[in-house]
C-alpha cells in the first residue's frame, strides 16, 4: 500500500477546518482543552492558536495531587502564550472513590480521573464561552485507548483522524520543540507508558493502519481484537429505532 503524509498540507487544512467549525458552531467562542504537555494536547493547542489566535485558546492543567511532569504543561502554555487555568483534581477523585458504597474495580478507579477532568473542562468551557477540544488521535481511538466520556469526549476533534506519527510530523511542521513532540505518553497512574499498557508500539500500529504492514501475529491479533470490541466508543451511543406499525 503506497502511503505518504504531507504535514504542511494536513496542518493548514486542519487550521482552516477549525476556523470553519467555530464559525458554524460557536462564532467568537474559545477553544478549551486539557494540557498535558504531550504531543496530542500540544499539537491540538498549537493548531487552535493558528486558527483562532492565542486570545481564544484556554489551556486547562489538571494534576491529580503532585504531578512530576507538570512543568511540561506550564511551558507549553507559556510557549503558545495562551491563558491557563489550573485545577487540582486530587481531592475530588479521592472523595468520589471514598463515597462509593462498594469496592470499585481497578478499571473503574483508572477511569475516574479522566472523567473528572472532562467535568472540569466543561465547567471551564461553560464559564468562559468555550468549546471543548477532544485531543484523542486515530491510533488511540483505533484500539479504544480512551475513556468513554472522559478524554474520549469533547465538542470537536481536530486531530482525531491523524495517527501518532502524523501528529508528530505536524508538531514539527508547526515548530514545536522536540520535547513536546516526543514526550512519552504516560497513563498518569503507575508510571507506565501507553505502549507498555497496549503491548505494542504506536509506530507498529500506525504502519498497520496506514500501510497495511502487519506486526507479529500476536500483536496483530491483539490490535484487531481491540479495534473490534471498542467500535462502540467511536459512536455517541446506540439507540433503538422504533418504526411504528
Amino acid at each position: 500500500m503506497s502511503y505518504s503524509f504531507n504535514a504542511e498540507k494536513a496542518a493548514n487544512e486542519c487550521i482552516q477546518w477549525i476556523r470553519d467549525w467555530f464559525k458554524e458552531n460557536g462564532d467568537g467562542c474559545n477553544a478549551v482543552l486539557g494540557i498535558s504537555g504531550g504531543k496530542d494536547s500540544s499539537v491540538a493547542a498549537a493548531l487552535c492558536v493558528k486558527a483562532l489566535g492565542k486570545e481564544r485558546v484556554i489551556g486547562v492543567l489538571m494534576p491529580q495531587g503532585e504531578q512530576f511532569d507538570i512543568d511540561y504543561s506550564h511551558e507549553l502554555c507559556a510557549l503558545l502564550d495562551i491563558k491557563k487555568i489550573e485545577v487540582n483534581i486530587g481531592e475530588t477523585v479521592k472523595a468520589l472513590k471514598e463515597a462509593f458504597p462498594f469496592e470499585a474495580s481497578v478499571q473503574t478507579v483508572t477511569n475516574i480521573p479522566p472523567r473528572v477532568r472532562m467535568t472540569v473542562l466543561y465547567a471551564v468551557s461553560q464559564t468562559y464561552n468555550g468549546r471543548v477540544v477532544n485531543t484523542c488521535n486515530l491510533s488511540e481511538d483505533w484500539v479504544g485507548y480512551a475513556t468513554r466520556y472522559g478524554d474520549g469526549a469533547g465538542d470537536f476533534g481536530p486531530i482525531s483522524n491523524f495517527t501518532v506519527q502524523e501528529i508528530k510530523a505536524i508538531g514539527r511542521y508547526l515548530g514545536l520543540p522536540e520535547k513536546f513532540v516526543e514526550k512519552p505518553p504516560l497513563d498518569g497512574l503507575c508510571g507506565r507508558t501507553d505502549e507498555d499498557n497496549l503491548g505494542f508500539k504506536y509506530a507498529e500500529l500506525d504502519a498497520y493502519i496506514r500501510e497495511g504492514i502487519e506486526p507479529s501475529p500476536e500483536k496483530k491479533e491483539r490490535i484487531d481484537r481491540l479495534h473490534r470490541i471498542n467500535q462502540f466508543k467511536l459512536r455517541y451511543f446506540d439507540t433503538f429505532k422504533y418504526s411504528g406499525d
